[in-house]
């Protein structure tokens, strides 16, 4: 399985661009994207998707130009949109059962797979309830149910976690990580908890750009050695936070702990600390954001 996206660029009316000379190559695994809100991450699994065509460049999947041949794709494609809707009034098994048939499933294949289906994303004892009445995380165990229903190679689920408590957002990434194996799994959130617990490797995207395509590993080396923990009085704190990159902080009786991304140790007091993919990501960020604007 390989899919392979080439200089891909989207331009919107009024000359906004959502994506920007976008090339990446995906096997199987779970490729997460993470990116603040609006930096084009909808824009580009909606077009690996064919729900929209890019302005320039090609999207390939196992070498086929899909804008030429979308069939291709569609056929191997399980899609989560993120707003993704439901018929509250029919529950789980006529719902899937309805989406089945829209798939060229019907009788008993449909019937034994809507079942495992709902095994997998542990719905069994709720598949007679009416949709409206499911929490937004079983709603969206529904939603990767329907797109697991032809068995896809390709899954693209978008923002999935968002507005989930953190008890069914640990469940559904979960889920998502058991997915992979043979498949390739596209997962686009804006929460770097959410990427870290699912990814086998990440992409980075800033205003349609992509800043960085690796392994969480090699992420979390761009890094090593500059990450710190410091104590620091509260009335120190806003003036740390106007000359300093700050990745979490965490009040305490004795001050501010601070943890700060710095290429040098920030003050005498700092300790060294060991860093995350969060502190990779805001430190991919920044310096993405210092190169625009310089």
């Amino acid at each position: 399985m390989d899919l392979e996206i080439t200089e891909v660029s989207k331009c919107y009316k009024g000359n906004v661009w959502g994506l920007r000379d976008f090339t990446l190559r995906a096997g199987p695994g779970v490729l997460g994207l993470v990116g603040p809100n609006g930096s084009g991450k909808s824009t580009l699994m909606r077009m690996i998707a064919t729900v929209t065509s890019p302005t320039a460049g090609k999207i390939r999947w196992q070498g086929i130009d899909i804008g030429k041949s979308p069939n291709t794709i569609r056929s191997i494609l399980g899609y989560l949109p993120q707003d993704f809707g439901v018929y509250p009034h029919l529950n789980a098994v006529e719902f899937l059962t309805y989406l089945a048939a829209a798939r060229g499933i019907h009788g008993k294949a449909a019937r034994r797979r809507i079942m495992q289906l709902l095994e997998l994303v542990n719905l069994s004892a709720a598949a007679r309830r009416p949709l409206g009445t499911y929490s937004g995380g079983m709603k969206q165990r529904v939603g990767i149910a329907q797109a697991l229903l032809h068995d896809p190679q390709l899954v693209i689920v978008d923002e999935p976690t968002a507005g989930l408590d953190p008890e069914e957002r640990v469940r559904f990434r979960n889920l998502l990580a058991e997915l992979a194996g043979e498949r390739i799994v596209i997962l686009s959130s804006h929460i770097v908890s959410d990427i870290e617990a699912a990814a086998t490797d990440i992409a980075v995207v800033y205003q349609g750009r992509l800043i960085s395509h690796a392994s969480p590993e090699a992420l979390l080396a761009t890094v090593e050695g500059k990450v710190w923990e410091s104590l620091i009085a509260g009335d120190d704190l806003a003036a740390v936070k106007a000359t300093h990159l700050i990745s979490g902080t965490i009040r305490t009786s004795a001050g501010a702990r601070v943890r700060i991304i710095s290429d040098t140790i920030p003050d005498q007091q700092a300790k060294p600390a060991t860093p995350t993919l969060e502190d990779a990501y805001l430190y991919l960020l920044t310096q993405s954001r210092n190169g625009a604007a310089q």
